[in-house]
């Protein structure tokens, strides 16, 4: 299985803290790509994989489709990687993939950027409330989605690089920011994801269609 991404990555990105500008001596390099499985492949019992973990560390993949359907969505981790400043390799199907990165978004980012920073939120305070323990780490990533979240709404573009912010983030993942600080920043940016979806650039929908284009020719250059 590990051949579908050693040989048929058309696109790995560097995510995570080196990604969003918030790295130090010991973080991780965490990779991210999209491959594309031969098109034949499917015509047998048994499909390809929807993603792969490895063989790198910190190594993970989707096929294409999968990859596709997420963004859709509007999840998070994945609209990172079209939008990730490191690109480490991007091959022809990986190119078309990055100029229909557009046609993912749209404005139920208000609703998944939101949905993932609330989660985080909750676990962070429950933490808190059942152990008296804050996860910091966790706490800054919820910042950092809320931040990422209002800026895609507004701009049509997804935010990744937030070195602009790295002291004050950093601070809330060393603790040094108190946590109401910390919860009263967070209820700021919640307000700010809210305007900006009333006054969203992005369409109501993703472009399924526009999708569903890039899929096909896809699978069509793949069919061999």
């Amino acid at each position: 299985m590990m051949d579908l991404v050693e040989r048929h990555t058309v696109l790995s990105v560097v995510v995570g803290s080196r990604a969003y500008g918030l790295d130090g001596p010991e973080s991780d390099v965490d990779r991210r790509g999209v491959y594309v499985a031969p098109t034949r492949a499917f015509w047998r019992l048994d499909k390809p994989p929807t993603h792969l973990d490895g063989p790198a560390t910190e190594q993970f993949s989707w096929e294409i489709e999968r990859f596709c359907v997420l963004a859709l969505q509007g999840n998070p981790t994945v609209l990172e990687v079209l939008w990730s400043p490191l690109i480490e390799s991007v091959g022809a199907d990986g190119q078309q993939l990055l100029a229909q990165r557009r046609a993912f978004l749209s404005q139920r980012l208000a609703q998944t950027y939101g949905r993932y920073a609330r989660d985080q939120l909750d676990r962070v305070t429950a933490r808190r409330e059942r152990t008296g323990e804050t996860n910091h780490k966790q706490a800054m990533h919820m910042i950092r989605l809320l931040v990422a979240g209002a800026h895609a709404l507004r701009t049509g573009e997804v935010l990744v690089d937030v070195r602009h912010l790295r002291g004050r983030l950093l601070a809330v993942r060393r603790g040094e920011l108190p946590w109401p600080a910390v919860n009263a920043w967070a209820a700021d940016l919640l307000a700010e994801l809210s305007e900006a979806a009333a006054a969203s650039v992005l369409p109501e929908q993703p472009d399924r269609d526009a999708v569903d284009r890039l899929l096909t020719a896809v699978r069509e250059r793949n069919l061999r």
